[in-house]
């Protein structure tokens, strides 16, 4: 016991779980962008005007496996799960074992699985869970912040995962991401959502049917 107990006063670590308590999941989102900011896109979780844009373009009715790299304190993964068909399942991964520690605590879903790792091992993942391809995949990573050559190592690796006609859908604050997506995806849709903070810029890069 510190000598700030023995006098009656809360050490600063009983603060700051006091204070993430409170603050709930954006408590464990702000202190994942603190220990990993280079990881984590923003330290405010995406609006729900942000989620809704970017999951429009899902056939949902087609989707059988849904995959999220950086799911942070899920606030993709409850819409997602909303969403998909009776027998989909959502695959997230992420580096952060605060994210996915966080994740198996609040979300009970059977089908809902989470990974500790890289995105640039979604097929060995996937295939662990007993898939050989995602219909679709979703990312908030920073890939302007990203270690050199991970960002196109993840955008070649979802190509790679993706079946034919499925698309890596990615929102992000700068234009990074599709000058990697551009080397693996010839079309991609793009779009813009004010209602986030930082406004966002949103990508859907389709695979072709006739690509590997």
């Amino acid at each position: 016991m510190t000598s700030t107990e023995l006098a009656g006063e809360p050490s600063p670590r009983r603060i700051r779980d006091r204070i993430k308590r409170k603050l709930g999941a954006w408590g464990v989102f702000f202190e994942g962008f603190v220990k990993h900011p280079v990881m984590v896109g923003s330290i405010i979780p995406s609006s729900r005007f942000t989620i809704d844009k970017m999951l429009d373009p899902v056939d949902w009715d087609n989707c059988k496996l849904f995959v999220e790299y950086g799911p942070g304190v899920g606030t993709f993964c409850r819409p997602v799960l909303d969403r998909l068909r009776g027998d989909g399942t959502l695959i997230v991964i992420d580096t952060n074992p605060l994210y996915i520690d966080y994740l198996r605590r609040t979300i009970t879903d059977s089908h809902f699985i989470t990974v500790l790792g890289s995105a640039v091992d979604v097929q060995e993942i996937i295939r662990a869970h007993g898939h050989e391809k995602a219909d679709y995949v979703l990312s908030g990573l920073p890939f302007s912040t990203l270690p050199v050559g991970v960002g196109p190592a993840i955008a070649q690796a979802t190509h790679r995962v993706l079946r034919p006609g499925g698309a890596f859908l990615v929102y992000q604050y700068t234009v990074k991401a599709r000058e990697f997506m551009a080397k693996h995806f010839s079309r991609i849709d793009k779009g813009m959502e004010m209602l986030n903070i930082p406004p966002c810029r949103l990508y859907w890069g389709w695979k072709d049917k006739t690509d590997d």
